[in-house]
């Protein structure tokens, strides 16, 4: 019987890293035997941007994306691949072009989670647009900026409604802080966001398809540093919590390769952003939790093509509202229901299940290649590629230290 051939494609803007250890893996990974008793073999391809014919076909069974956010061209050949083809996609590019950061906030606040009081306000300067131009002079309501701040109360956050990695994100404590962060703001459409005062940890969560890696997150800090190897900062409610709300996040709008980032106060657990279309998963920024990102996207992919899951362009938000209106539930309880209706979207019984028999070896092959000559030769290229000559010999030991940390962890 001939094996069965399957192609991911990789759809990547400047990255080149963790696509390198990715390709690596999965070539190691070879033939798996499927639930069907045949064998597969995923191969991954790196997808170019050109002319396509709408009714030709395409040869990927799943596509990683890490460009059609920005990229308008990959975006409608995705959109064409995945409503005439039918192939799998990570992630939907029909509800991140449409719901981003603002629909996700007011979903979640629908849902009863913990959103700080958010604000969104018209743009100070109209976009260059006559149509613009006009309805905003005929149509546009003079309002006053410290009152809306006064109502949500200083401090507070300006940040874009659709933005990412922190570009245009200021703290306001006062009207003047205001003031300069909204003219500054220009053409970019931005919520006021109360601040979340008082805070014990940062919490960034990290999800890929129904696994989820919870980590101790320094904004503050520069990139290389943000990320804190601790595994016991938050407590087991609190962390069940984050993990819920990353995976209900995911699950109600389709994202399978995403973000979260919620502050916690004691077991109170507030998500501020959760919608991120290509989430942070650099070798210079992750380090230790770089191994566990590869495995999770490995293992996902995998399970995906060998298994033929298939995609789902539709949401079935009415079910999390029926959770979310039935006042005879406490927030735990609904908390719980969510979760329920979110594992079911993700399988995670028939994943566990497949991991376990058919991607055993994965960890080993995960281990082995980190412990590889190959992999500190992708480690030295990255560091060289990312940080200035002079700084290479600390950035190198830094980086390699975090790694030989994770090994270790491993070998207990």
């Amino acid at each position: 019987m001939a094996d069965v051939e399957h192609t991911i494609g990789m759809l990547l803007g400047t990255e080149d890293d963790w696509p390198r250890a990715y390709e690596a893996l999965l070539r190691r990974v070879g033939l798996v035997t499927g639930p069907d008793g045949r064998t597969h073999r995923a191969s991954p391809v790196r997808v170019t941007i050109e002319p396509f014919n709408l009714r030709y076909e395409p040869k990927h069974d799943l596509v990683i994306d890490r460009l059609a956010y920005w990229y308008y061209h990959p975006r409608e050949w995705l959109k064409k691949i995945a409503l005439m083809d039918g192939v799998y996609l990570l992630n939907s590019p029909f509800t991140f072009q449409s719901m981003e950061k603002h629909a996700a906030y007011c979903a979640m606040m629908r849902l009863g989670l913990k959103i700080p009081e958010t604000v969104l306000v018209p743009f100070k300067n109209p976009l260059e647009n006559s149509r613009w131009a006009y309805t905003a002079a005929r149509y546009n309501t003079s309002f006053d900026l410290e009152a809306t701040a006064a109502s949500i109360g200083y401090p507070l956050w300006m940040k874009p409604y659709d933005g990412g990695a922190w570009v245009g994100v200021s703290k306001i404590r006062n009207a003047d802080e205001l003031h300069a962060a909204y003219d500054a703001s220009g053409e970019r459409l931005m919520h006021l966001q109360a601040s979340v005062e008082g805070y014990d940890v940062f919490a960034r969560s990290l999800s890929i398809g129904p696994e989820t890696m919870v980590m101790k997150f320094r904004p503050d800090e520069p990139m290389h540093a943000r990320y804190e190897v601790d595994h016991n900062f938050l407590s087991a409610a609190a962390g069940d919590e984050v993990v819920t709300i990353s995976r209900l996040v995911n699950a109600f709008f389709r994202w399978e390769f995403n973000s979260c980032e919620s502050l916690v106060r004691g077991d109170e657990v507030h998500p501020i952003d959760y919608a991120n279309a290509c989430p942070d998963v650099s070798l210079t920024s992750l380090h230790y939790y770089f191994p566990w990102a590869m495995t999770a996207l490995l293992r996902w992919t995998v399970f995906c093509v060998v298994t033929g899951r298939k995609p789902r362009l539709d949401t079935d938000m009415s079910s999390y509202f029926a959770i979310a209106d039935d006042t005879s539930l406490s927030y735990a309880e609904k908390l719980a229901g969510y979760r329920t209706l979110a594992d079911d979207y993700f399988e995670v019984d028939r994943y566990r299940e497949f991991c376990d028999k058919h991607l055993s070896n994965v960890d080993e092959i995960v281990y082995d290649w980190v412990v590889s000559d190959e992999f500190r030769s992708l480690l030295r290229e990255t560091v060289r590629a990312t940080y200035p000559v002079h700084e290479h010999e600390k950035f190198l030991a830094h980086f390699g230290g975090l790694i030989d940390a994770w090994i270790r962890d491993q070998e207990r």
